[in-house]
């Protein structure tokens, strides 16, 4: 069996001549292009498009539109005039279709992917999402042991005589720090000193009147917690304050 190589035939064309086809199956959302664009950018043109004589395209799209994105004028190409219109049809699909077929070596690609981060370099072009990414290298600590288990968080043993005690205050340059219950107006005047707050930044669990029914009024995804807080809005807190 001869198969013709195709590399002889590399052209190149200006990207305006190319043509997408309109009933190209695999769509390119807007991130994928934007990842495509940095990997051409990084790694240069490296999978010419094949396209056939009239320049409508066979294999290439996203490229193209990378390219577009980039600034770029002209593309590299190979023209398939030995294809059929029903070759040309049916690779389209394959060419995307057989890429989806291999699976991951986990193993093998945590081993590239922790080199590459020792080396620091930039992740985002490998084409993984940040979450897969995390995903990776999350199960691979909790495995190892080196990483914390999801779930299961470290509560130190307090000391047998506390350091810190109701009461205490601490003052670091402007800012100033007690330790006592923020609903005692003792407490918090004894914070403030002679300072009038102009804000407040605070979310306490009392005092809010929790009601989310009103996101499925107004049209927002709807939420299993309909609710009502039982018993949360039984005092005027302002007083504290």
């Amino acid at each position: 069996m001869t198969l013709s190589f195709a590399p002889d035939r590399i052209e190149t064309w200006p990207l305006a001549k190319l043509q997408s086809y309109a009933r190209n199956a695999k769509a390119h959302g807007a991130d994928q292009v934007a990842k495509i664009a940095a990997s051409m950018a990084e790694f240069g043109w490296t999978v010419p498009c094949l396209v056939a004589e009239d320049g409508e395209l066979i294999a290439g799209h996203g490229r193209v539109l990378a390219a577009a994105q980039l600034g770029l004028a002209t593309a590299p190409v190979i023209v398939m005039p030995h294809l059929s219109d029903a070759q040309r049809r049916a690779y389209r699909i394959a060419d995307n279709k057989l890429t989806e077929l291999g699976a991951w070596d986990e193993a093998m690609l945590l081993q590239e992917v922790q080199e590459l981060l020792a080396e620091e370099y930039d992740l985002d072009l490998l084409g993984f999402s940040e979450a897969d990414l995390e995903h990776l290298l999350r199960d691979s600590a909790a495995q190892d042991g080196t990483g914390a288990v999801e779930g299961e968080d470290e509560t130190p043993e307090p000391p047998i005589t506390p350091v810190t005690l109701p009461g205490d205050l601490w003052v670091m340059g402007k800012h100033r720090l007690i330790c006592g219950d923020s609903t005692s107006a003792e407490v918090v005047g004894k914070l403030l000193g002679d300072v009038k707050p102009l804000l407040m930044v605070t979310d306490p669990p009392y005092g809010v009147d929790y009601d989310p029914s009103w996101r499925n009024q107004a049209g927002a995804a709807k939420t299993r917690r309909t609710g009502k807080v039982l018993n949360d809005d039984r005092a005027d807190w302002r007083e504290a304050w």
